[in-house]
């Protein structure tokens, strides 16, 4: 199996920021990072609204960013709704992204306004957002993971 993640054992997975997948690209590397906000199995997942809601301000913010915009291909939610992937260009490390992390969830932490694109021209589901309750969630993954950020944190526990 080439799914890096699903090789890791999730009852003993914790939050933070991990390195999921590294590709090689023409002459670069594609760096894959699962941005852990649950704890799998033992957490509550996150609502999809949430999750939308997410999707929408971390891409805009990646893709407004003055050093990242450019690195940036993706950012979108995971299926089991415990956090998001995002994909930057560059051989990076989870530690090379935990300063521009830490940025992004304080932006959503504090965001007030109109969500990004959250119109029916723009967005195949316009009205499943939930600002205040991400706003919620991004600041207690900022509280309790990013500002606290141990190597448990940062690389996948072995496997048994």
């Amino acid at each position: 199996m080439d799914v890096t993640s699903f090789g890791i054992d999730h009852n003993v997975l914790l939050r933070g920021i991990y390195v999921s997948r590294k590709a090689t690209v023409e002459n670069g590397i594609l760096t894959t990072f699962d941005i852990r906000m649950k704890e799998p199995n033992r957490e509550m997942v996150i609502d999809t609204a949430v999750m939308h809601t997410l999707e929408h301000l971390m891409a805009t913010f990646f893709r407004a960013h003055a050093q990242w915009a450019e690195k940036t291909i993706y950012i979108g939610p995971m299926g089991c709704r415990t956090g998001m992937y995002a994909i930057f260009k560059g051989d990076l490390t989870s530690s090379d992204i935990a300063d521009v992390m830490k940025e992004c969830y304080a932006y959503i932490a504090t965001f007030s306004g109109e969500i990004p694109a959250a119109k029916a021209e723009m967005c195949g589901n316009y009205l499943d957002h939930n600002l205040e309750i991400t706003k919620i969630e991004c600041q207690k993954f900022l509280k309790e993971v990013l500002e606290q950020m141990t190597e448990a944190n940062m690389v996948y526990p072995k496997q048994k």
